[in-house]
């Protein structure tokens, strides 16, 4: 074997290790994460819808992520934005324990520098700094299959649709 061979055996060995380390934190601290997987994604008692609302230009368009969540499971939640390879973290949304959906809108250049999404729910309705989330759903990035509108209305009357169709699929219907 080649020494570059063996270093690219290193590296990849290195990125298990470090993967792991995170996910022991993760459940040092108590957090589920789940991998949202697609613009309109269910589960375990929260629903997310992506949206974009094209502005006249790339720095007013913005994203819009609906949360509708069983708030007698998870009566607060917030939204951050990562750096998934310096760590930093912005806050998009702070905890919040509003009642029904709720759309947290962010322009869509913060994924340039801020492409992990982190919806976090916590069991408490209001949870100390130092509490722990009960689940997370994240994202790396906009999906790729997020509509993109350039009328309100219809951004709002797709992510109803989408959110009824999760819940209709969930209680057995057909959408």
């Amino acid at each position: 074997m080649t020494r570059s061979g063996i270093a690219a055996i290193v590296r990849g060995l290195g990125a298990v290790v470090a993967l792991g380390a995170f996910a022991n934190v993760l459940a040092a601290e108590g957090a589920r994460e789940v991998h949202g997987s697609s613009d309109a994604f269910e589960t375990d008692g929260v629903a997310v819808a992506w949206a974009v609302l094209r502005g006249t230009t790339e720095a007013n368009t913005m994203v819009v992520l609906r949360v509708l969540r069983d708030e007698s499971k998870y009566p607060a939640f917030s939204v951050t934005g990562t750096d998934p390879f310096g760590g930093q973290s912005r806050v998009i949304l702070e905890r919040a324990n509003s009642a029904g959906a709720v759309d947290v809108r962010t322009p869509r250049s913060r994924f340039g520098d801020f492409p992990r999404t982190d919806v976090k729910l916590y069991a408490s309705a209001k949870p100390a700094a130092a509490d722990s989330p009960a689940l997370v759903v994240y994202y790396l990035g906009l999906p790729d299959t997020t509509p993109e509108f350039s009328d309100e209305a219809a951004l709002i009357a797709s992510l109803e649709s989408r959110l009824a169709r999760l819940r209709a699929t969930r209680q057995g219907r057909s959408p």
